[in-house]
């Protein structure tokens, strides 16, 4: 059973002088239940439009996206953040919550209509600032902490949601290489054992190599490539979409591939 399903989509906009346009066009493209999906691809080429599409933070254009075969534009606000989280690229507040609140906002959807968190919804903050690593800076205005907490402060938040589909643009952006590899962690953990529907955008082609189940590449407004992350994680596709050159090698078990790039890029077809 499908999760999302995407049909006829398009969404375009100018600048106010005209002079660029963008274009995303997705004739179709489902996401299944329980998928862990990396989208790859160049920046602009839609990746993070295409994920504000589905969480209904912009518009369509036309066509239409369904979760668990509804359309998003019948759900209800709060009962679409129910089914899906979403963790932003860059996160800025102008008010100066303290990380605790801003984690408590994951429970909105389910607050009373008094608008109070109950035992069982500091329970799950309580769990989702442990799982994160940040219960020692709960206290701390998000303003005051580093982009790397902050980064981790907004996934908190989502897992607080308890969404069954977690959208996430370049969630280890901003962050050292210990929870780069401690967030993937979480996400497959989470993919694996409580069936989350994920899908994040990265440019970390090794940790996507390592973690995903299926790869998204995007160029140009499009879906140029999908399938399970063997067929899709190859030297030829990176060469394509990238314009770089790699070598791939994948363990031995074909569960994960690691991936070391060639800076020079590709002039003409061949390295430079």
């Amino acid at each position: 059973m499908n999760a999302v399903e995407i049909k006829d989509l398009h969404f375009g906009y100018k600048n106010e002088e005209g002079s660029h346009s963008f274009n995303l066009n997705i004739p179709e493209w489902n996401i299944s239940k329980g998928d862990f999906i990396s989208l790859l691809g160049p920046n602009g080429c839609g990746k993070s439009t295409l994920l504000k599409l589905i969480g209904r933070l912009i518009d369509l254009k036309s066509g239409s996206v369904l979760v668990d075969g509804k359309n998003i534009s019948e759900y209800r606000r709060k009962d679409l953040a129910k089914k899906i989280a979403y963790v932003p690229q860059k996160n800025i507040s102008i008010f100066p919550f303290s990380v605790y609140e801003i984690v408590t906002m994951g429970r909105t959807p389910y607050l009373n209509l008094m608008g109070f968190e109950n035992a069982a919804d500091r329970e799950l903050v309580d769990d989702a600032l442990q799982i994160m690593q940040i219960e020692k800076i709960k206290n701390k205005g998000i303003n005051e902490i580093s982009g790397g907490e902050a980064q981790r402060v907004f996934i908190a938040r989502a897992l607080a949601q308890k969404a069954e589909i977690i959208l996430l643009d370049e969630p280890n952006a901003h962050l050292d290489l210990e929870h780069q590899v401690m967030i993937f962690e979480l996400l497959k953990k989470l993919n694996e054992e409580e069936k989350i529907t994920v899908l994040a955008v990265s440019h970390d082609l090794n940790l996507v190599g390592i973690f995903s189940k299926k790869i998204t590449m995007m160029n140009e407004g499009s879906i140029a490539l999908h399938g399970e992350k063997q067929t899709i994680l190859t030297r030829e596709n990176i060469r394509k979409i990238f314009k770089i050159d790699s070598a791939l090698f994948p363990a031995a078990d074909l569960k994960s591939i690691n991936v070391l790039i060639n800076p020079n890029p590709i002039i003409n077809g061949s390295p430079n």
